[in-house]
């Protein structure tokens, strides 16, 4: 072996170091971990984006052939621009037990576990391999994951399941919501505001598609259907962004929205989509052309990615209850890959160190007892795999 086995704590400051924010390049980190395999004798393949900018990596430890289980993580993150941090967001600062980082729980701190506890998986004479699955833009839609997906169904790949560490607190997540979000751009006329007869108020009419939706909502809220493993028990809409206008002395000619759909896994959001496409094209654009026939609606997908919903008697959800030493369950509102991975035909559960409610903001941290307790996660995995 050529390369000096690191510990956890070394691994995760040096994931962090890597400024891998979805908007940029995560090759430098990705070189960093296929190097370091490379020292354990661990070779290893990237799958790449269409700019070869951004790559997946995959490598497998143990045995050739089928079977086998798959750690999964996400190598990007999200900006941490206009974010109160108290320290540099990509230096490691240990205050009260925690670790302070972007990414130190969404989801670098489980990325260096695997990474940590790679010496032992080499070592440990595995009846079935290990599959290590690190992927880029999660965070945008889960974008990555889906050419590596392909990459395995092309090689004919077959894992048994798929273990995703995003932060659970190492609770086994069994489900969790899928999510949709579109563009719709709205097109009307412009003319000065003292004779909006001419015009086609384009805000007016996205205004108009936004009640729609916002009614949508609230009639999920009130009437369901209803799942009451997941928080809140119903599929949620809402509109985040909206861009329209000049000036308020004129009918504005164009105007921009984004919402989202996160849905239950059994709802499928494109019935949602056909409602409104049908209220925009059968009620809202025949008032509009009869002013300007060049005016219009347009919707355009944007991101997706499906529900995650296993059975709990199902083989992976009971080895990640025997792994975590847990026999609870739980379900999550926030999107994995793992929805994706259960639709190539690889059952997958979410378990992971680190608490959802530290991701994505200001002072991101994982706690040292959290990841003490991933670590021990692996380590009977590991032992579970070499009896």
């Amino acid at each position: 072996m050529g390369r000096a086995r690191l510990t956890a704590r070394a691994l995760i400051e040096r994931l962090i170091a890597f400024d891998t924010t979805s908007r940029n390049s995560n090759l430098a980190l990705v070189d960093f971990v296929r190097a370091y395999l490379a020292g354990f004798g661990v070779p290893s393949d990237l799958v790449s984006d269409e700019t070869g900018t951004k790559a997946n990596l995959f490598a497998t430890i143990g045995p050739e052939g089928n079977g086998g289980i798959v750690l999964s993580g996400h190598t990007d993150v999200v900006p941490v621009d206009g974010q109160p941090w108290s320290s540099d967001p990509f230096r490691v600062v240990e205050r009260e037990g925690r670790l302070y980082g972007r990414g130190a729980c969404d989801m670098k701190g489980f990325i260096a576990l695997v990474l940590a506890r790679v010496p032992e998986l080499v070592e440990g004479r595995l009846a079935k391999p290990v599959h290590l699955a690190f992927s880029y833009d999660e965070e945008v839609g889960c974008l990555g994951v889906r050419r590596l997906l392909a990459e395995i169904a092309r090689r004919a790949i077959r894992p048994e399941c798929c273990i995703i560490g995003e932060p659970t607190e190492m609770r086994v997540v069994s489900g969790h919501k899928g999510k949709l979000t579109l563009h719709c751009r709205v097109k009307g006329r412009a003319c000065h505001s003292a004779h909006t007869d001419a015009g086609v108020n384009a805000v007016e009419y996205a205004a108009l598609l936004i009640g729609f939706l916002r009614g949508e909502a609230e009639r999920r809220r009130t009437e369901g259907p209803f799942d009451g493993r997941f928080d809140p028990p119903y599929s949620t809409i809402q509109t985040g962004l909206i861009r329209g206008g000049n000036a308020v002395n004129i009918v504005p000619a164009d105007c921009a929205f984004e919402f989202e759909i996160r849905h239950l896994p059994s709802e499928r959001p494109e019935a949602l989509i056909e409602r409104l496409s049908t209220y925009a094209e059968g009620t809202l654009a025949p008032e509009m052309r009869a002013v300007a026939p060049e005016s219009g609606i347009a919707f355009e997908p944007q991101s997706a990615y499906p529900g995650l919903d296993m059975d709990e008697t199902s083989e992976v959800v009971r080895l990640a209850q025997r792994l975590s030493g847990r026999n609870d369950t739980g379900t999550v509102s926030f999107g994995t890959e793992g929805g994706l991975y259960r639709e190539a035909g690889i059952p997958a559960v979410v378990c992971g160190p680190g608490s959802i409610r530290q991701a994505h903001k200001g002072d991101e941290y994982v706690e040292l007892e959290q990841l003490a307790l991933g670590e021990a996660f692996l380590d009977r995995l590991i032992a579970a795999l070499s009896a």
